[in-house]
């Protein structure tokens, strides 16, 4: 038998590592983490950047919600807050609808009939004690009747998106007309904590005391030190079991997390753990950048300026899977048919990323100033040019045949 030189059988070894390696490589570059199979009724992990919907089962499947009803309610009282039409000292005098006795055998601040106490401690109550009675309280305070607080939580969702929430009362206790899913949830808290981040903050602190009466924090994930949980509120009754939205983040990367219906308060920690530390493993927020040439001006037909800078939204940020940067394409579509006026913050076209040639989102892109009707003297040359440069243009996205972008794909 013939022998093979040893210089040659080297090669070989070599060559046959050096392939073994680079496929290794390339199939480690190449996959799609799995989700975690999550023992929950209903679940979503969502990026806070961009709003992106890593993983999720039944997101949109209607829950009861119990007390992460009280997001809400803060989110309200936070926003009037804001707007200076209530302030952290006036002072509440708690009526008999707000009496803890109201609310037996559930959470409370242990407020008494006739007892002032002032909206920063009852925010304090509701975000950290859980209280029913602080909830009434409040809604009386900002609304003067709980039905017109009520109305006012219904119309924020709406203007959120939560397409698939109503509430019924500011607390949480079972009503068959309210309901929530997991994704509006997740929805509400990407709102909060963008828009009302000094309050947010009450949601990371571990007790409070009122009237010598010291309460913990239910979030469990807070003492958690594998994880920079700083939110954000549990629930639970008969009907809707044992829920937790949920927050944390590493470096510049937030996720957000709901897990509704499970079985006890150690598989809404543990379920809860397990989607945040999944997603911080495997993915990354990116913003990708556009240049002059590849994110163009978008034409407004009969406007003055005629052609207007433009944006991505949410920043422009993607959540996609580590290592998986130089396997993303895109594709870059504009209203065709575009008219003035078009305001600052209209949707004038869409970007469609894709991984390995599946669709992995979809993020409007928006027209960064204002165009006015320009005078009849000047659209008299796009009256002509139109019915031409339809012919010539890549402005090729018609929304009257897609519905405008209002949440991303999964």
């Amino acid at each position: 038998m013939t022998k093979t030189p040893l210089p040659i059988l080297l090669r070989h070894c070599a060559l046959f590592l050096c392939i073994f390696f680079t496929s290794l490589s390339q199939a480690e570059d190449g996959l799609m983490p799995s989700p975690p199979e999550v023992a929950a009724d209903a679940w979503v992990l969502m990026s806070y950047q961009s709003g992106q919907v890593i993983a999720g089962s039944n997101e949109h499947k209607a829950h009861a919600p119990a007390s992460l009803v009280k997001i809400m309610t803060s989110y309200v009282v936070g926003t009037e807050l804001k707007a200076g039409h209530i302030h952290d000292d006036d002072k509440v005098v708690i009526s008999e609808n707000a009496w803890s006795q109201k609310f037996p055998g559930s959470s409370k601040m242990f407020l008494n009939v006739g007892d002032e106490v002032s909206v920063d401690d009852l925010n304090h109550g509701v975000i950290i004690s859980s209280g029913n009675d602080a909830t009434v309280a409040l809604a009386e305070h900002v609304a003067g009747h709980t039905s017109a607080f009520i109305e006012m939580m219904n119309r924020q969702a709406e203007r959120l998106g939560m397409k698939d929430t109503y509430f019924a009362n500011p607390h949480g206790l079972d009503n068959d007309q309210q309901a929530t899913t997991a994704y509006d949830m997740a929805l509400l808290t990407r709102a909060f904590i963008h828009d009302l981040p000094e309050m947010y903050d009450l949601f990371k602190i571990k007790s409070f005391t009122f009237n010598k009466i010291k309460q913990g924090n239910r979030n469990p994930l807070l003492w958690d030190t594998s994880l920079n949980a700083d939110g954000v509120k549990t629930g639970y009754t008969k009907e809707a079991g044992y829920s937790l939205v949920s927050s944390a983040s590493q470096d510049d990367f937030r996720l957000i997390a709901v897990v509704l219906g499970t079985e006890n308060v150690n598989a809404r920690r543990n379920e809860s753990k397990k989607l945040l530390t999944w997603g911080f493993r495997f993915y990354q927020d990116l913003k990708p950048d556009f240049d002059s040439k590849t994110l163009k001006k978008a034409k407004v037909w009969y406007g003055s300026p005629s052609n207007v800078q433009v944006e991505v939204g949410d920043g422009g940020v993607l959540t996609v899977p580590r290592r998986q940067r130089k396997s993303l394409e895109h594709k870059i579509f504009y209203n065709a048919n575009l008219e003035a006026p078009v305001a600052k913050g209209q949707q004038v076209g869409k970007v469609e990323w894709y991984l390995d040639k599946q669709l992995l989102t979809v993020q409007p892109i928006l027209a960064a100033e204002t165009s006015e009707k320009a005078p009849w003297y000047k659209s008299m040359i796009d009256t002509v040019w139109r019915p031409i440069g339809r012919w010539f243009s890549d402005q090729d996205w018609d929304p009257r045949t897609e519905k405008a972008i209002t949440e991303t794909t999964q």
